[in-house]
C-alpha cells in the first residue's frame, strides 16, 4: 500500500465557522503530509478538502442563519487545497459537495503553480447513514440538522450522472462514489458514462459491519474482505478507498 488518504481529528478549540484551521500550514494535516513525504517520498498522499473537521458547526461549509453559504465556502476550500498542495499533497479530494468547487479549486491550484496536483472529486456522495463510526471518531457530526441539502438523496441514482458531467467539465481527474457497497449500481453507471477513473469509498459503517460480524465469528474476515473488494472492481471501480 503506497497511497494514503488523510483525515484530521481537530481540537475543538481550533474549530470556527470559517474553518480557518483548514489552511494552517502548521496544522495537523500539513504536518502529516510533510512527515509521510519525508519518510516515504515515493508514496502518494491524498487529502480531504472540506470544512467539517474544522467547523464549530459540524458542517462541510460556512453557516449563516442556518444555511450553508456555497460561494463563501468555496473560497475557503480553495485556500485549503492550495495549502495542502504546498505541503506536498499529490491529490486533493473535495468531499464538501458545494456547487462549482471543482473548477474553483482547479483554477486556484493552477494559479499557484500546482498544475500536477490531481483532483479526486466526491461526485456522488450520498446523505448516508453509513458514516456514523467515522463521524464518531472525528467528532464531526452536524451541529444542527443534517447534510441532505448538499449531499445526494440515496433514492436518486440519476443525479450522479449530472454531477459526473459537471465535475468532468470543471476539471476533475477522478470521480468518487460514496458509500461503496450499497451504491455498486452508481459505480457502474459512472463507469459506463465517463472516461475518467472511478473511485469507490468503502466507508466506516461498511467496514464496521464486517469487523463486527467477524469478531462474532459469523464471517471469515479475509474471505469477506476479498469478496467485497472484488465486487467493487466488478462494478467498475478503478480505485478503492478503504480502512
Amino acid at each position: 500500500v503506497k497511497t494514503f488518504v488523510l483525515f484530521p481529528k481537530v481540537d475543538d478549540a481550533l474549530k470556527t465557522n470559517l474553518g480557518v484551521e483548514a489552511y494552517n500550514p502548521d496544522g495537523i494535516v500539513h504536518r502529516a503530509i510533510r512527515m509521510i513525504k519525508e519518510k516515504y517520498p515515493e508514496s502518494i498522499v491524498c487529502t480531504d478538502v472540506a470544512l467539517d473537521p474544522y467547523s464549530d458547526q459540524g458542517h462541510d461549509g460556512v453557516v449563516e442563519n442556518g444555511k450553508i453559504l456555497n460561494d463563501v465556502t468555496i473560497t475557503q476550500l480553495c485556500k485549503q487545497a492550495v495549502s495542502q498542495a504546498r505541503a506536498g499533497a499529490d491529490i486533493v479530494a473535495p468531499s464538501d459537495m458545494m456547487d462549482g468547487r471543482v473548477k474553483a479549486i482547479r483554477d486556484a491550484l493552477d494559479s499557484e503553480g500546482f498544475t500536477d496536483v490531481s483532483i479526486l472529486s466526491y461526485t456522488a456522495k450520498y446523505a448516508s447513514a453509513y458514516y456514523g463510526p467515522f463521524r464518531d471518531a472525528l467528532d464531526s457530526h452536524p451541529g444542527f440538522g443534517d447534510k441532505k441539502t448538499y449531499q445526494q438523496d440515496p433514492a436518486n441514482g440519476r443525479e450522479a450522472l449530472v454531477e459526473a458531467a459537471l465535475d468532468a467539465a470543471e476539471g476533475a481527474d477522478m470521480l468518487m462514489v460514496k458509500p461503496g457497497m450499497p451504491y455498486l449500481d452508481v459505480i457502474r453507471r459512472l463507469k459506463d458514462n465517463s472516461d475518467l477513473p472511478i473511485a469507490a469509498y468503502h466507508v466506516s459503517g461498511e467496514y464496521a459491519m464486517i469487523k463486527a460480524a467477524c469478531e462474532r465469528g459469523w464471517l471469515n474476515e479475509k474471505d469477506v474482505v476479498l469478496e467485497t473488494l472484488t465486487c467493487f472492481k466488478r462494478a467498475g471501480a478503478d480505485i478503492i478507498l478503504t480502512y
